[in-house]
């Protein structure tokens, strides 16, 4: 008997082992938790492998479409479950109740039909009314631009008049001997002081 004991002593330290202990089996070719790290893996440092952010963000935008999918294909799926149990548990008052609903649902998809054509009248109003402001604000635009214009002609038709006005006494070559005459016969003296109020005070004699 001994020896049949000794042959298995796995088993009869299990049998023998108190129930609070935590049996760890050992597996052949691996480390167990206290052995220290590896010699030749003291200097290895563990990097991530590159992640490719455009691949990221495409494989994030599926990962949420699919489960948002599957989330609204479990609700749908749970709906179903449950009409169908209610169906069987109430019978002819769950029929009553759907008559009821699509006869709910009719109405309501009628005044919606309604409400959105009269909205459809309010809204088509006020941007009839905003085009009408704005083909008013371009004509009013045209209008003033035409006034600017016409000023700046008059503008400049009234100075080129007084530029003719005052081109009668500019000294050509045809005159030039007449205004040296008489620059000549009346010479002035600017040689002279004035006060504040622009008044002539003090002039001296010509020479």
């Amino acid at each position: 008997m001994l020896r049949a004991l000794s042959r298995c002593h796995d088993p009869v330290f299990r049998l023998l082992a108190p129930r609070s202990t935590v049996l760890v089996e050992t597996v052949r070719g691996r480390k167990s938790r206290t052995d220290p790290k590896a010699k030749s893996k003291l200097g290895r440092i563990k990097t991530p492998p590159p992640v490719d952010p455009v691949e990221m963000v495409v494989l994030k935008e599926r990962f949420t479409e699919y489960n948002l999918i599957l989330r609204a294909l479990r609700l749908e799926f749970k709906e179903q479950v449950l009409r169908k149990k209610y169906e069987d548990e109430v019978g002819s008052a769950a029929e009553e109740r759907a008559k009821r609903e699509a006869e709910e649902h009719r109405s309501l998809m009628a005044w919606n039909d309604a409400e959105n054509l009269r909205l459809r009248k309010i809204r088509e109003q006020r941007v009839q009314k905003e085009a009408e402001e704005a083909e008013m604000k371009r004509r009013e635009a045209v209008l003033l631009r035409q006034q600017e214009l016409e000023n700046y002609i008059k503008e400049k038709e009234r100075q080129i008049i007084q530029l003719q006005e005052e081109a009668k006494d500019f000294i050509t070559l045809d005159n030039l001997d007449q205004r040296i005459e008489e620059a000549l016969d009346n010479p002035k003296n600017y040689n002279f002081a004035i006060d504040k109020e622009g008044r002539i005070v003090k002039r001296t004699a010509f020479q």
